[in-house]
């Protein structure tokens, strides 16, 4: 009787066992079914989350979850903050998705790219002790805290984009990315556009280049595009481009008040650059009319006015400018003169 006894209980105890990891197995492959369903409505394979499926997803299942999980906290009422680049970055993480599922032959069930909007999953930022944007973090299938144990991406990496996101996941999880399919900057039917309207204006472009009737053949042309480029040397146009600097900021203590000159050398705003460059630029053109256009002016007295008004305004474009630099960095500009005058 004690045998059979044992025998039963062995038997309730394995069949209860297989019973629990059956279903387990089928939980997980609901799981994963249900989000490679909600991938597929996806354009670029983005999962939108909200606070219920976060829950269903990742805080309801027991660990270890069979996949894992990199999330982009987004707020749409940020995207006019330029210096925040979230629009542009909830693109190039769409680009990471997109790729990441085309070289995988979109038979991925391990890695999920998700994005949580503020607005609507104000729970779920609370939850992952979400307090600035942008931010990454990557939801591994051991972690119980979506906040301590989920890693986040360093926000010093976002600078190169959909490369650093791909960095990132292949350097945590072990999975390849692959190569960043990014779209091209035309479409087919518009190089097939662009083509044929070159076959139609070639004719007549060439007619007017042997005629030398081109904008390419007048000087003034040439003249406009010298003083652009020197203008735009001198201005510091390129370091506002590659800095994305703004023109100018918002006074702290009077809000109503705009600063376009920033005091300290660590900045330099777009407004004071082309102040700059405009004084740099008053300077060349005098410079140019003196020794190109006076030259071949016969009164004498004409020429010594025009060279006096000349002398006078670029002595106070440079004095303007050195007073700049000077109110600017602390530095100042002396003249010296000959020893032999003191």
């Amino acid at each position: 009787m004690a045998i059979s006894a044992t025998h039963l209980f062995l038997v309730s105890f394995i069949t209860l066992s297989l019973f629990l990891v059956i279903s387990k197995a089928e939980s997980e492959s609901e799981l994963v079914a249900d989000l490679l369903a909600l991938q597929s409505e996806s354009k670029s394979g983005v999962i939108h989350l909200d606070d219920r499926t976060v829950s269903k997803f990742l805080t309801s299942p027991k660990t270890p979850r069979p996949f894992s999980f990199i999330i982009f906290f987004d707020a749409t009422q940020l995207h006019d903050k330029s210096e925040l680049h979230l629009r542009e970055l909830r693109n190039e993480f769409a680009l990471v998705a997109s790729s990441f599922i085309t070289n995988n032959n979109s038979s991925n069930t391990k890695l999920f790219f998700c994005d949580i909007e503020f607005r609507e999953s104000q729970s779920s930022f609370h939850l992952f002790g979400v307090n600035s944007l942008p931010h990454i973090r990557l939801v591994g299938p051991t972690a119980k805290s979506l906040k301590d144990d989920s890693e986040q991406m360093d926000q010093g990496d976002f600078s190169r984009m959909a490369e650093s996101m791909a960095e990132f996941i292949e350097s945590r999880t072990k999975l390849t990315v692959g190569p960043i399919h990014r779209p091209p900057i035309l479409s087919k039917k518009q190089l097939a556009l662009i083509a044929a309207l070159l076959l139609i204006w070639s004719p007549f472009v060439a007619k007017k280049i042997f005629a030398g009737q081109t904008l390419l053949h007048d000087p003034k042309i040439w003249l406009s595009g010298a003083v652009f480029v020197y203008f735009f040397s001198v201005s510091g146009a390129m370091h506002n481009i590659i800095r994305k600097m703004p023109m100018f900021l918002v006074d702290r203590n009077d809000p109503n008040k705009l600063v376009f000159f920033y005091q300290g050398s660590g900045m330099q705003l777009g407004a004071e650059g082309f102040a700059v460059g405009f004084l740099y630029t008053i300077v060349g053109l005098l410079l140019a009319f003196v020794t190109h256009v006076l030259v071949y002016v016969k009164d004498a007295t004409a020429k010594r006015v025009a060279m006096l008004v000349a002398i006078f305004v670029s002595f106070w474009a440079v004095k303007k400018v050195i007073f700049l630099d000077n109110w600017k960095t602390g530095y100042g500009v002396h003249g010296f003169w000959p020893s032999s005058w003191n």
